[in-house]
């Protein structure tokens, strides 16, 4: 397995343990609360600052352990790899888009800040999640 698709791997793992995380903090605080004292933005950042920091820490442990066990491998990306890269980043385009507009309109109507915030969360957690489902399926079955 190359780099980049080791890359991949660890960041749809750890993109999906941050959203899960994040769903178990927030949606059982929904039940016996009202929205606007749903304690949710300290969590978003924790989960998403975390989720980066765990893919980079999985990443580098991952490729430390290939390197050991591989050590003429190399760690360069070849043409497969960008045109994989490339179809990834295709796949998140429409989910942070519509994201992002949904967002716009929910603050054009002035709902809470709390729904928009889940909008826009849930946006690029869908365009994450289908970045790495692509990469990972594309390594696995080719395109």
């Amino acid at each position: 397995m190359g780099y980049s698709e080791r890359n991949s791997w660890a960041g749809l793992v750890m993109g999906l343990a941050s959203i899960v995380t994040y769903l178990l903090l927030v949606v059982p605080q929904l039940f016996d609360r009202p929205v606007s004292d749903v304690f949710w933005a300290l969590p978003m950042l924790a989960t998403i600052l975390g989720g980066i920091v765990a893919t980079v820490v999985v990443s580098a442990i991952w490729g430390s352990i290939e390197r050991s066990r591989h050590p003429d491998d190399r760690s360069r990306e070849d043409v497969r790899d960008k045109a994989i890269a490339k179809l990834g980043g295709g796949a998140t385009q429409g989910f942070l888009a519509l994201g992002i507009v949904a967002g716009i309109v929910g603050c054009a109507y002035t709902i809470e800040p709390f729904w928009i915030a889940q909008i826009l969360y849930a946006g690029a957690a869908l365009a994450a999640i289908a970045d790495g489902i692509t990469r990972v399926t594309a390594y696995r079955r080719g395109f």
